[in-house]
């Protein structure tokens, strides 16, 4: 059984540390070097899959898809988009964290991994009609700020991160807003922080469900 919500570890996300971040995802400055995926029915199978360079794509595509990262750090701070801490019992081997920093530091590119992530979700996730989930990779070389002595040229850290973001799909694969998803690790005090995740639900059932994939 899963845990009740209150038993979850809250916090609070800084709207200002995910405008930086969504500043970054333009197509003059793009952060995004992977985008993979995987077109599921109504009761969750696998219809079909995706991993591509995200530079390979035409710019028509990467505005689309850049549109649809950028709708999770950008929604609306501490009311859909909530941070949630990954308790010890959480990182444990065979957990769905540490699949998560696995598709982190492998960017994307191990199609078994992203394999075990969508059999999971279509297991749990309750869905309407036919979704995508788009998995995204993305680097950010976080810059000083302009109170610091340093070289605003210099960076604090390279924060590397993944954003997935879970879309209805109708026609052709054509994708509709994204109805909820997460940005892993979590972006804190414009730092990475590998023990939290934000996470974006437009409705109830559909946090309700990211929370039982998230925290079996």
């Amino acid at each position: 059984m899963g845990r009740a919500v209150g038993r979850i570890n809250m916090g609070k996300i800084n709207r200002e540390d995910m405008l930086e971040l969504t500043r970054r995802m333009t197509l003059k400055r793009n952060c995004f070097d992977r985008i993979a995926g995987a077109y599921l029915d109504e009761e969750g199978f696998v219809d079909g899959t995706f991993n591509k360079h995200f530079l390979k794509l035409s710019q028509k595509d990467q505005q689309i898809n850049l549109d649809i990262a950028k709708a999770i750090p950008f929604s609306d701070t501490n009311v859909q988009l909530k941070e949630y801490g990954f308790g010890e019992g959480d990182r444990q081997t065979g957990r769905i964290w540490q699949l998560l920093m696995a598709l982190k530091e492998c960017g994307l590119k191990n199609d078994a991994m992203l394999d075990v992530f969508y059999e999971e979700f279509g297991q749990k996730y309750r869905a309407d009609g036919s979704y995508a989930i788009y998995f995204f990779h993305g680097s950010y070389d976080v810059p000083l700020k302009a109170n610091e002595k340093e070289s605003l040229w210099e960076s604090e850290e390279v924060y590397q991160f993944l954003i997935c973001a879970v879309c209805p799909v109708s026609g052709d694969y054509e994708p509709g807003k994204p109805e909820c998803g997460f940005l892993f690790p979590a972006f804190k005090d414009r730092s990475s922080d590998i023990h939290r995740i934000d996470v974006f639900a437009a409705e109830s059932q559909q946090a309700e469900d990211l929370r039982k994939i998230l925290f079996p």
